[in-house]
């Protein structure tokens, strides 16, 4: 017998030899929490927890799976992953599907969110691309990260969603500020942003877009309409108290006054239910997550490792924030699912794959190959 524990021991050790174990457990409780909020704002809905459950177990298998890749294989492959992502992104414009736009593609077993993908892909070809120049980026360098981070973003906005198009720039914004970018073409590109902002307005924003930015500077204008959904949001978070009203007892999703109680709003389930306390705890785990990314970025030994892992902890930062400023009334409604906790396949796997190559990054240190 203990022989046979000694072999299954040896065994568990070499399977997860390349995961960051305290990732991982981070990762998992917030799985579980997010499970079991699921539970409670799908109106116990075991389906809806075991088809999140299924996702969850196809990105962990991928989060493993990209843990055992070397630097240098992701490295080398990383121009054809940015170009394939690209093909799906491309053909959503033409046989997509979604509420206001053309956001997934049905491929009848689940829908698919092409614009996911590159959450991942582009980050890695920013830093790809980035580590084999001179640092930090020169005038024509920079140029070309941008049009790297453009032509998808671009593509995300004529879908269109706002929301994951301006995720998606962000993750490679951050790899040129890792490989050293000044501050001053930060503040040049919010100019830029700002004067086009009228434009914008008048000729590109849609009208449910135009409301929900409405809707974030005054609320009470409009609160059995567009104001609704965040007016709602704000008396979940603040009902919740400072230990909550307890799992299964939240009635603004039960009663059904809290609108996408499973996607974008579910944290606001979770501050009824769980309150400050709970909230507290998953902002906790978020943080040690980020915290945990940058730490690997830190000890990364070639530019490429350090400039992904870098950007892609930060950019799960971003995600955090921009859910949770939504909810609160701090930020517009952009429809940014909150990670590990919204219900949603495409962006749970992608997240965790990308945690996956931030682990390849701690497992594989290489020292040549890389600046």
């Amino acid at each position: 017998m203990r022989v046979i524990l000694r072999y299954l021991w040896d065994l568990g050790l070499r399977f997860t030899r390349t995961l960051d174990l305290m990732m991982l457990a981070a990762l998992l409780a917030l799985m579980v929490i997010g499970l079991a909020v699921l539970y409670s704002a799908g109106e116990h809905s075991t389906r809806m927890v075991f088809a999140q459950g299924s996702r969850f177990a196809v990105g962990l298998a991928a989060m493993w799976g990209l843990s055992r890749m070397s630097i240098t294989q992701l490295r080398n492959w990383t121009p054809v992953i940015y170009a394939v992502s690209m093909i799906p992104l491309l053909a959503v414009l033409v046989i997509g599907t979604g509420k206001h736009g053309r956001h997934w593609i049905d491929l009848k077993v689940f829908y698919f969110q092409p614009a996911e993908l590159l959450k991942l892909s582009l980050p890695m070809m920013v830093a790809w691309y980035l580590n084999r120049q001179q640092l930090p980026p020169k005038f024509l360098n920079v140029l070309v990260a941008g049009v790297l981070i453009g032509a998808p973003t671009v593509l995300i906005l004529l879908q269109p969603d706002f929301g994951t198009a301006m995720l998606v720039g962000i993750s490679g914004a951050f790899a040129l500020y890792l490989a050293g970018l000044s501050w001053w073409w930060f503040v040049a590109a919010f100019g830029a942003v700002s004067a086009i902002a009228p434009v914008a307005w008048f000729w590109l924003l849609r009208p449910y877009q135009k409301d929900r930015i409405l809707t974030f500077l005054n609320p009470e204008t409009d609160p059995l309409g567009t104001g609704w959904n965040i007016i709602q949001s704000k008396i979940a978070i603040g009902a919740g108290g400072m230990t909550g009203k307890g799992w299964l007892q939240g009635s603004q999703s039960h009663l059904n006054y809290l609108p996408e109680h499973t996607t974008d709003f579910i944290f606001a389930v979770l501050s009824e239910e769980f309150g400050w306390v709970g909230v507290i705890t998953v902002l906790a785990l978020y943080l040690f997550v980020v915290g945990r990314c940058l730490w690997i970025a830190a000890g990364a030994r070639d530019g490429y490792s350090r400039l992904i892992a870098g950007a892609l902890g930060l950019a799960f930062f971003v995600y955090v924030i921009v859910n949770g400023g939504m909810i609160s009334g701090l930020l517009p409604v952009v429809g940014v699912p909150m990670p590990l906790l919204s219900y949603g396949g495409t962006s749970a796997v992608s997240l965790l794959a990308g945690l996956g190559v931030v682990m390849a990054v701690r497992a594989h240190k290489p020292v040549h190959g890389g600046r």
